[in-house]
Order: structure tokens, then sequence, then C-alpha cells
């Protein structure tokens, strides 16, 4: 079990706001990050992906269809394009007119609003390397240095590896959809300091195994409030939830 007086690595707080608070408002959205800060989270997650143009947005899916009043690929449409899009009506009426943001507009409100960021880079097919480097210069040229720095996450081992190469003081995360063999290889190899595990992979045993090593533990997605007091029992560091309202009374 963590020892609860202990500050939280990274800066982490126990609470993590998925894409903003995702059951609350829409996800990746300006209105979805100030809606996580209300719900009591301290840090939020979102999504980088590039437009056509090059520019990082902060979006989910490689389609517009789910999320958006538009269609076709996220990378097929220009920043432009994307602009005029609703991202909010979908969700609820109150949030129409709701925008798809940049990375940049977004890292502001969540600076503003005094939360942390975890920066998921989620490149398109192809866009690994391309969408790394956006993501990078957008931080440096937005995040507040006395802030604590993004954390920044991927599935994608080359995007890990660019951020490795060209951003060494952005601390990185190793994120897992199952328990692999060579996790501890993969963390070391990228230089990461927190390891992202699905919830349901963790077993009290592995989280051990990962503090022991001396990496950050963030798990994802966890919206019950029993399975979020277990995880932090166990020494979860930061639970990542679609409902911080739910978890923080918790944690």
């Amino acid at each position: 079990m963590r020892d609860a007086s202990l500050p939280l690595p990274l800066g982490l707080t126990r609470v993590c706001g998925h894409r903003g608070a995702k059951m609350r408002a829409p996800e990746n959205t300006l209105a979805g990050f100030r809606a996580a800060k209300r719900l009591g989270a301290g840090w939020v997650e979102l999504d980088a992906k590039l437009t056509r143009d090059g520019i990082p947005i902060v979006i989910h899916d490689e389609t517009l269809e789910r999320t958006t009043d538009g269609a076709g690929r996220v990378d097929s449409a220009t920043l432009t394009e994307i602009h005029w899009l609703d991202a909010g009506r979908w969700f609820a009426p109150e949030y129409a007119g709701e925008k798809v943001p940049t990375l940049a507009e977004a890292l502001r409100v969540i600076a503003a609003e005094g939360l942390g960021v975890n920066v998921e880079i989620k490149p398109c097919p192809g866009r690994e390397r391309e969408t790394a480097l956006a993501t990078i210069r957008v931080i440096r040229e937005t995040w507040p240095g006395d802030r604590p720095p993004p954390i920044l996450s991927s599935f994608k081992r080359a995007s890990l590896e660019t951020a490795e190469a060209m951003a060494p003081e952005l601390p990185r995360g190793l994120l897992l959809e199952e328990h692999v063999d060579d996790w501890r290889e993969a963390a070391e190899r990228l230089a990461c300091q927190a390891i992202h595990p699905k919830w349901s992979t963790l077993t009290s045993e592995w989280v051990g195994q990962i503090k022991k090593a001396g990496y950050a533990c963030l798990t994802w997605t966890v919206n019950d409030p029993a399975q979020a007091k277990r995880l932090a029992g166990w020494g979860v560091d930061s639970i990542i939830t679609d409902a911080p309202d739910l978890i923080v009374p918790v944690v």
C-alpha cells in the first residue's frame, strides 16, 4: 500500500479526468477540461492528433463522425475545416457550438485552470514521429514553466522514441492495454517515468513491481468507486476516470 503522506511522483494528483470528464461533458473539449476541474480532478488526459496540414488538435478517433457533426478522416481535413465543426451538440444541447480545440488552445485553458495534463500522442497510422514532434513543439511554446511538465504517453513506441530523443525533459508514460512480458525492458529503453496499464490488467503484484522499479503508475479508465479505492490501496498513483466526481471522494 502506498504511503498517503508522501507526495505523488511527477506532480500527479490522485484523480485524472479522462478526455476531460468524458461522462459529464463532451470529451476532449475546453468545456470538458473545465468540467473536470469543477468535479475535483487535479489532472486531465487528452489525445493529440494531427490535421492534414500538420496542426495538433485534441481528438481521440481517426474519424470525425463520433464526436463532431463532420465526417471523414481527421488527417484528411485541414484545421480550418475542423474549426467549423460542432463538437458539443452530440453530447447535449447546452454544449452546442463547442469546438475541437487545438492542442495549444487546450493547454492554455488547462494551465489557467491550475490542472496538470497527460498528453497522449495518438497518431493516425504513419504519423507517429510527426505527431510526436508537433506535440513537443506546441508544449514548449505553450506550457508554463512553473507548472509540472506534461506527461507524454502513447501506445506507439515510435512516438515515445521520438519524444525521448527530442524532448528528454518531458516525462514519458508507456500505455499498455494488456500485461506484456517486456514492459520493463520497453520502459527502460524509452526512458519512461510512468507506466499506464489498463485497470483490468492490473494485480497488486504488478503494481508492486511497477513501483519497485521506480515508475509512477497511472491506470485507465476507472469509473467504479469501489474499484478505484482498491487500486489506490494497491499503490496506483493516479486514477484516470470519465467521472471525477465519483472517484475523488474515495481516493
